[in-house]
């Protein structure tokens, strides 16, 4: 199993290089179709980006074992959140490379007779709900280092702050600055949410693997959204985030450092 795993990572490494020539080719047609390039390019074009399509589904064969044997993995985590959301993303992936797989039969003609149309909605079905776990995970992940930054800044504002200095809270309820509490409350807010825009991109900027994930699976979502009908977005929107999360993907194998863990 292990041996099956190592050599799945190798064919994962070229799927990922493919996976961004691929939507490369989709927002290059979607370009030429709206420069009015001949229809003969657009054509060829197009059948590149099929042929790659089929190549990344020839190099998925397999990959639902790899999948669940990162869910058996992540059922140990001690943290209930990230094992919740790990194991349920890595069977829903298993069950999108399933259906991947039937669909690749369908298109060789190893099954004549098989609804693609029906089996591509299931396989887009189960991409989406794994990309909305992932981003719970990130979102979460974001929110625990933000809370940790946060704690870390009070003690050390504490810790340097001199008793006989007057707060601010102190100035806003003194008499001499009467003022309502809609008005208090508007620059309050204001400071607030400066704050936490600050605390977000501080944990991120010192945390790339979580950046990264969260810029690629933020990418990623909208592509199974607009196949399924949810939120269409245009073929130029999806090649543009396919290849972005691409990229950000083959970054992760050429620095492994960069992909976030567990």
């Amino acid at each position: 199993m292990d041996s099956w795993v190592r050599f799945n990572a190798q064919s994962q490494a070229k799927e990922k290089v493919i996976r961004a020539a691929q939507y490369a080719c989709t927002l290059l047609g979607y370009t030429l179709h709206k420069g009015g390039a001949a229809a003969e390019v657009r054509k060829t074009v197009s059948q590149l980006e099929a042929h790659m399509s089929l190549t990344r589904k020839l190099l998925r064969l397999g990959n639902s074992v790899e999948a669940l044997e990162a869910a058996k993995r992540s059922i140990h985590l001690s943290d209930s959140v990230l094992r919740l959301c790990l194991t349920i993303s890595h069977l829903n992936r298993a069950m999108y490379f399933a259906c991947d797989n039937v669909l690749w039969t369908g298109k060789t003609n190893l099954i004549s007779k098989l609804d693609q149309h029906k089996w591509s909605e299931r396989s887009f079905r189960y991409y989406l709900f794994s990309l909305i776990l992932n981003l719970t995970r990130d979102v979460y992940e974001l929110c625990l280092l933000m809370e940790s930054e946060a704690r870390y800044r009070t003690a050390k504002s504490s810790s340097s702050l001199h008793p006989s200095s007057t707060s601010p809270a102190d100035q806003l309820s003194s008499p001499s600055s009467p003022a309502s509490p809609a008005i208090v409350a508007l620059p309050v807010m204001g400071a607030w949410l400066r704050r936490q825009l600050h605390l977000v991109v501080t944990v991120l900027y010192s945390n790339p693997p979580l950046l990264l994930d969260l810029l690629k699976n933020s990418c990623d979502i909208f592509i199974p959204m607009d196949r399924l009908g949810i939120y269409s977005t245009g073929p130029g929107f999806v090649g543009a985030c396919g290849l972005i999360s691409s990229v950000l993907s083959i970054l992760t194998v050429v620095y492994p450092w960069l992909k976030l863990k567990p």
